[in-house]
């Protein structure tokens, strides 16, 4: 039973800041702080509040300006439960009219693209009328466009074998950079007057190449909903990997079903509008899917980016985590697969999952490209 302090919060939260004083200014805890200016944010916006001469904004309360539509989506995934979720989203479409939320095209096209906001339209794209969609189809590949630019960078140079000195190249990079021939074959444009050497024919050094064996990357993503920035990162690095010299790339999310997604790997806009947020977790169901993909255990490595918070069978999942281990298959368990990498994860069960073999941390997506192209020049 709640103790009575609790109890207070709790119908704290549900009357709203006007029922404070009454209930004896229950204290709250941050995370109640955060879930009541969510709710104020919605539900003080009704005219009945008027009508019962019910001043919402009292003394100490947050305040639902401080809270843009974007980040009131992104707040409620982030504090309730799935059902309330639900009830939440459609209360602000169909009984307050925010059609920012969902139905005003005009919203996705005005606001500046960026991750925040692309997580609140893949989490609420299953409300979306088909022309509001259209429109948060070409913001989403705005920002995944903008997110591949920046990790293509570092996963072409994980894989770029080492400066080969005794052969010239055509890829022009700092890195292959051939500082002496450059100097020695532009000698004659020198201009003494200004005293400067002028380039017009920068040189550079080839890279050798060290990918004579092929490697399978078998991505697994979990797509609960506290997985939606990794999943994001997971969609784009498995772009990026698509293609590499000696990689060959599977994609596949999961719940409790597992969807084969490596068609569609190469382009990641596609892959996240498939993605489903919410539901159960079954791991092992999708390690299973990832052992029969398998065409050479020694040369395959399996990525499962997941909280691990297992919903299936755990002694299933360990059981086929540790026979992948044992047959030369390298597991990497990621609780994070984002530019800050902060993990979330059942860290019981990840320990079981280390002692029979398998690798789990967090990572960021330059780190992963990393950790593959070590495995495959290895």
């Amino acid at each position: 039973m709640a103790e009575p302090d609790e109890r207070l919060a709790r119908w704290r939260l549900v009357l709203g800041q006007a029922a404070r004083e009454g209930l004896g200014a229950p204290a709250l805890s941050d995370a109640d702080l955060a879930c009541d200016a969510a709710l104020a944010w919605l539900y003080d916006r009704d005219p009945g509040l008027a009508a019962r001469d019910v001043r919402p904004d009292g003394p100490g309360g947050q305040g639902p300006s401080t809270l843009t539509v974007p980040g009131w989506i992104n707040e409620v995934h982030r504090l309730f439960p799935r059902e309330t979720i639900e009830r939440l989203e459609r209360d602000a479409v169909e009984r307050y009219r925010i059609d920012e939320v969902v139905t005003n095209p005009e919203v996705l096209a005005r606001v500046e693209p960026n991750q925040a906001l692309l997580e609140a339209v893949l989490r609420t794209k299953h409300l979306m009328n088909p022309d509001v969609l259209a429109i948060a189809r070409q913001l989403v590949a705005r920002v995944v466009r903008e997110l591949m630019e920046r990790l293509a960078t570092e996963v072409r140079a994980s894989f770029q074998g080492p400066v080969d000195r005794r052969r010239p190249g055509v890829l022009r990079s700092a890195r292959n950079f051939d500082a002496r021939r450059t100097i020695r074959e532009n000698l004659r444009h020198y201009d003494p007057a200004r005293g400067r050497l002028v380039i017009r024919a920068p040189r550079f050094f080839a890279r050798s190449r060290r990918h004579a064996t092929r490697w399978q990357v078998i991505v697994l993503v979990d797509e609960s909903g506290s997985m939606l920035g990794s999943v994001i990162h997971a969609a784009v690095t498995a772009a990026c990997l698509v293609g590499l010299p000696g990689v060959k790339t599977h994609l596949c999310i999961f719940d409790t079903e597992v969807v084969d997604l490596t068609e569609q790997a190469a382009d990641p806009v596609e892959v996240l509008m498939k993605v489903q947020l919410g539901g159960g977790t079954d791991i092992g169901k999708a390690v299973d899917h990832a052992a029969g993909l398998i065409e050479a255990p020694r040369r395959a490595i399996v990525v499962v980016i997941s909280d691990f918070y297992e919903g299936g069978d755990p002694e299933r999942l360990v059981k086929r985590v540790k026979a992948l281990c044992e047959q030369g298959t390298h597991v990497l368990g990621l609780a994070a697969l984002d530019p800050d990498a902060t993990p979330r994860y059942d860290r019981d069960l990840a320990r079981r999952l280390v002692d029979v073999g398998a690798h789990v941390g967090a990572m960021t997506p330059g780190q992963l490209a990393a950790f593959v192209a070590d495995k495959v020049r290895a």
